[in-house]
């Protein structure tokens, strides 16, 4: 089973959005045939921004698109990376420690310093755009 971390932006493309990149990685995760894996980091990052107002979430659906989301991903344990690059993002480095720890296979984002790492070091996983991910999952 395909192991995946989802960053924010993604998770809002899947639950908020209905982005069509990634129509196939929701599909995939509510048939079970893939596993995604969040921590409290990017939980609580997810409850932030949920807030913000430009998403003009009224409190149920902020509740209702939080819970959905929970439901449907693993939460990994608080605990050290192995040694990563430095992300130029700070707040994006949370996603590559987590992908690393629960041992993932790709994490999904399309933050392009995220993206920036892609080959430029070796890492245990792949970072892909959610149309990449997707296209993995149809193959």
């Amino acid at each position: 089973m395909l192991r995946l971390v989802l960053d924010t932006n993604v998770v809002l493309d899947l639950f908020h959005w209905a982005n069509l990149d990634a129509v196939p990685i929701m599909a995939a995760l509510e048939a079970g045939r893939i596993e995604c894996f969040a921590d409290e980091r990017t939980m609580d990052e997810l409850q932030r921004v949920l807030t913000y107002p430009q998403l003009k979430l009224t409190p149920d659906m902020i509740v209702e698109r939080y819970q959905r989301y929970s439901a449907l991903i693993t939460l990994v344990p608080p605990g050290e990376a192995p040694p990563l690059p430095r992300c130029k993002d700070r707040d994006d480095q949370k996603f590559l420690e987590l992908t690393a720890r629960c041992g993932a296979d790709i994490l999904v984002s399309k933050d392009k310093a995220l993206l920036r790492l892609r080959g430029r070091t070796k890492l245990g996983f792949r970072i892909m755009k959610p149309d990449a991910a997707s296209a993995c999952l149809v193959a």
